[in-house]
């Protein structure tokens, strides 16, 4: 496969989710990045703004098998790893697989839940195995977590560790859609009654496990030259170096910020990575991993504004 039959692909996955997602164009290209680049999204938003009908839909408009897990503040970490059940008919013990098991993984909530349960996937996220009663269980290679949270209703909810925050590719901020978008909405969805799935909508997988496969196989060879790689290097220090950051991105930022431009580089049909493929991606990889100094804090100043000021200063190669 070369880069202009990924954006083909690309291209089919997009049309199919707009069956049943009207807009949310950036939500979709980060997670058509995220699953080229074998990394995890988180979105927020607030209610009703599509985020699980998203995942619902990306998940079956690209065959992967889906799994679901609604976080709630008495979750246990078994309920999402699994555990070893004893069998009382045969006097065994038996591996009862969690929800963890799947290809894409929707943590709904995932701030609703104690840091305990929360840690229960972070080395499904890192590793792509979990480990039952020191036992390690692979997972699929294409494991993928798409979390959602509400950045609203902050009663009754546990802030993500900066552990697992670091795991995550992307985060996404979802906004409220247009009027025109959400005129589209109220016609296609406000005539319907019972449970908004994909499939009433006609969402079809339109991409096979072999095609998913060599487009990750494409965007591996895609060119990263010297200069960018200084270019990503550059701004992921500058965000250790600033006044207004208290602590910055980690080195792991960076790989994932060069991998995440590759995939973006072959959806728009290149086979090289230009400074703007990391431009475009510098905020919803970063904006997580950063946490703001005191002061910029009791200034009022937002993580996004900041981090749009350092992408402005470090300087992109020609």
């Amino acid at each position: 496969m070369d880069v202009s039959e990924v954006g083909a692909l690309a291209a089919r996955i997009r049309s199919e989710i707009g069956k049943a997602v009207v807009g949310q164009d950036g939500a979709v290209n980060l997670l058509l990045t995220a699953l080229f680049a074998g990394g995890h999204v988180l979105l927020e938003g607030p209610p009703g703004t599509a985020k699980t009908l998203l995942a619902q839909s990306f998940a079956r408009s690209v065959a992967l098998d889906y799994g679901r897990i609604q976080f709630t503040p008495d979750l246990m970490p078994g309920d999402v790893i699994g555990a070893n059940l004893f069998n009382f008919q045969t006097s065994t013990f038996s591996l009862t697989r969690g929800p963890v098991f799947c290809e894409l993984l929707l943590a709904d909530e995932i701030n609703r839940t104690p840091p305990k349960t929360q840690a229960a996937l972070l080395e499904a996220m890192q590793e792509r195995h979990v480990t039952i009663d020191g036992k390690s269980h692979p997972l699929s290679p294409r494991f993928t977590v798409v979390a959602t949270q509400n950045p609203i209703e902050q009663q009754g909810t546990y802030p993500l560790p900066e552990a697992q925050l670091d795991r995550f590719l992307f985060k996404h901020v979802f906004d409220y859609p247009s009027a025109q978008q959400e005129r589209a909405i109220i016609v296609g969805h406000g005539s319907r009654t019972g449970q908004m799935d994909p499939k009433s909508f006609g969402v079809e997988a339109v991409a096979e496990r072999a095609a998913i496969d060599a487009a990750i196989e494409t965007v591996a060879k895609v060119r990263l030259n010297d200069e960018v790689v200084g270019y990503i290097v550059d701004l992921v220090r500058a965000t250790r170096e600033s006044t207004d950051i208290e602590t910055g991105a980690s080195p792991r930022a960076g790989a994932m910020l060069a991998v995440a431009s590759r995939a973006r580089a072959a959806l728009d049909g290149r086979d090289y990575v230009i400074p703007d493929d990391v431009k475009s991606l510098a905020a919803p990889a970063l904006r997580h991993r950063l946490i703001l100094s005191a002061a910029a804090e009791i200034e009022g100043r937002k993580v996004d504004h900041v981090l749009s000021g350092l992408v402005e200063r470090v300087a992109a190669p020609r």
